[in-house]
C-alpha cells in the first residue's frame, strides 16, 4: 500500500507486528463470519429467525467481552498476557467448530467471544501505546493498521468459500485455527518490537498524573456518547454478514457463491484508504481538514446512503426476484467508505483522550458499541423475512440518518475535548 511505504520510515517497526498479528487474527474471524449464517441455515437447518438471534448473541460477545478484556489487561492480566490467552482460546474454538457436533457448536463460539475479548481492546490499545511521544502520528498509524484488518477481512471469505466448497464445513472452520496460530506465532515471536509499548501506566507516572479527576470524567462522558453514535453505524455494517448473504443467495442474479460478496467491502477499504488519507492531507495542508467527529458523521451518512440504494433495489424488483449484483457491489463500497471514515477516527479517538489508567478499558469500550451494534443487526436482521426487503433496507438507513443528527451536535464538544487532551498529552515531553 502506498500509505504504508510513504510512511515506513517514520512508524515505530512494533506497528508492523501489530499490523501482521491482527491480519491473521481477523482472516480466523471473518472467514467463520464469511460462513456463520450459511452453515446455521443449511447445515444446522436453523430457521432464519434462530440464525439471527444465535448470529446477534455471538456478535454481541465478540464485541462486548473487550470490556471485561481490558479490565483484565489494565488491572491483572497486562496487555502481553491478555493478548496470548486470548489468541489460544480462538484457535481452540475454531477446533472446537471443525468437529461439527452441536455441543462443540457452542462451545466453539464461547471460546472464541472469550479469546476475542482479552486480544482485541488490548492489540488496538498497543497500537496507540506506541504513539505516546509522536501522538501527530496516531492517525496515520491507525489508518495503517486498519489496512493489515482488512487485507485478513479480504481474503478470507475467498479462501474459506474454496474450502467449504471442495473439502466441507469442517476444513474451513479449520483453516481458522491455523490463521490463529500464525497470528500467534507473529506477535511471540517479534515482541520485543511491542514489549515497551505494552507496559502499563503507573498511577503515579507523570503521565498519569497530569489528567484530573474532572478532566477524567469529561474524556469518558465524551468516550461513552461517541460509542452510543458507533452502535448504530454497527448495526448496519453487520448486516453484511447477515441480511446481505441471503439477499446476494435469493434476490441477486448470479451464480457467484453468496459469502463471496462480502470481500467488496474490505478490498474498498484496501483500495480506497490511501485515496482518503490522501484527500484529509490534502485538505490539511489548506487547513480544511475534517475534524475527526466530522469525519466519523461522514462515515455514518454514507453508509445510511447505501442503506437508501439497496431500498430502492428493492423497489425495482429486488422484493421479489433477482436484480443486478452491481448493487450489492456498489454498497459494500460505499460502507467501506464509511468504515474507513469512521472506524479507524475511532480507535484514534480512544486512544487519545481515555484516561491512561483506563485505556485497556474504554477501548473494550469502543468494542462493547460493536457489540450493542452487532446483537441489534441480528435482532433486527429477525425482520429480514416479515417485510419486503426494501421497506428493511430503508428502516436501517432512517435509523442511521437518524443517528447523524445527535453527533452533528455534539461535535464542538468531542472537538474542545481532544484539542485538550492533545495539550495535556504533550506536558511530559516538554
Amino acid at each position: 500500500m502506498s500509505i504504508t511505504i510513504a510512511a515506513r520510515a517514520s512508524h515505530p517497526p512494533g506497528l508492523y507486528v501489530l499490523f501482521f498479528t491482527e491480519m491473521w487474527e481477523r482472516y480466523s474471524f471473518y472467514s467463520m463470519m464469511a460462513i456463520l449464517s450459511l452453515y446455521m441455515n443449511e447445515a444446522l437447518h436453523f430457521d432464519i429467525a434462530h440464525v439471527g438471534r444465535v448470529y446477534g448473541l455471538y456478535t454481541a460477545g465478540v464485541y462486548f467481552l473487550p470490556l471485561v478484556g481490558g479490565l483484565l489487561a489494565d488491572r491483572l492480566l497486562g496487555f502481553n498476557r491478555a493478548i496470548i490467552i486470548g489468541g489460544v482460546l480462538m484457535m481452540f474454538g475454531h477446533i472446537a467448530l471443525g468437529i461439527e457436533l452441536m455441543p462443540f457448536f457452542y462451545s466453539g463460539l464461547g471460546l472464541l467471544a472469550c479469546g476475542s475479548g482479552l486480544l482485541k481492546p488490548n492489540v488496538s490499545t498497543i497500537v496507540g501505546n506506541l504513539y505516546r511521544s509522536r501522538p501527530e502520528l496516531r492517525d496515520q498509524g491507525f489508518n495503517i493498521f486498519y489496512v493489515g484488518i482488512n487485507l485478513g477481512a479480504f481474503v478470507s471469505p475467498l479462501t474459506v468459500s474454496w474450502l467449504r466448497t471442495n473439502y466441507g464445513w469442517s476444513v474451513a472452520f479449520m483453516s481458522a485455527a491455523v490463521a490463529m496460530l500464525l497470528s500467534l506465532v507473529t506477535f511471540i515471536g517479534f515482541n520485543r518490537h511491542v514489549a515497551e509499548a505494552a507496559t502499563k501506566v503507573d498511577k503515579t507516572s507523570t503521565e498519569a498524573r497530569t489528567i484530573g479527576p474532572a478532566e477524567a470524567r469529561s474524556r469518558v462522558i465524551t468516550l461513552l456518547a461517541v460509542f452510543t453514535i458507533s452502535t448504530a453505524f454497527w448495526l448496519a455494517f453487520y448486516q453484511i454478514f447477515y441480511t446481505f448473504t441471503f439477499w446476494a443467495r435469493d434476490n441477486t442474479a448470479t451464480t457467484i457463491a453468496p459469502e463471496r460478496f462480502q470481500v467488496f467491502e474490505p478490498l474498498g477499504v484496501i483500495v480506497l484508504s490511501p485515496v482518503l488519507v490522501a484527500v484529509w492531507m490534502w485538505l490539511q495542508r489548506r487547513n480544511a481538514e475534517p475534524s475527526t467527529p466530522v469525519k466519523m458523521l461522514l462515515g455514518v451518512v454514507l453508509c445510511a446512503g447505501a442503506f437508501g440504494m439497496l431500498g430502492y433495489a428493492g423497489t425495482i424488483g429486488g422484493d421479489t426476484g433477482r436484480v443486478s449484483p452491481l448493487w450489492l457491489i456498489a454498497a459494500n463500497i460505499i460502507i467501506a467508505l464509511g468504515e474507513i471514515a469512521l472506524s479507524p477516527m475511532g480507535l484514534s479517538l480512544v486512544n487519545s483522550i481515555a484516561p491512561p489508567r483506563s485505556r485497556g478499558l474504554l477501548m473494550g469500550g469502543w468494542f462493547a458499541s460493536l457489540a450493542l451494534g452487532g446483537y441489534l443487526s441480528g435482532y433486527s436482521g429477525a425482520y429480514w423475512d416479515r417485510m419486503p426487503h426494501s421497506r428493511f433496507f430503508a428502516m436501517v438507513a432512517v435509523i442511521l440518518a437518524g443517528t447523524a443528527i445527535p453527533l452533528s451536535l455534539m461535535t464542538p464538544q468531542i472537538k474542545r475535548t481532544i484539542r485538550r487532551a492533545e495539550t495535556e498529552e504533550r506536558v511530559p515531553a516538554q
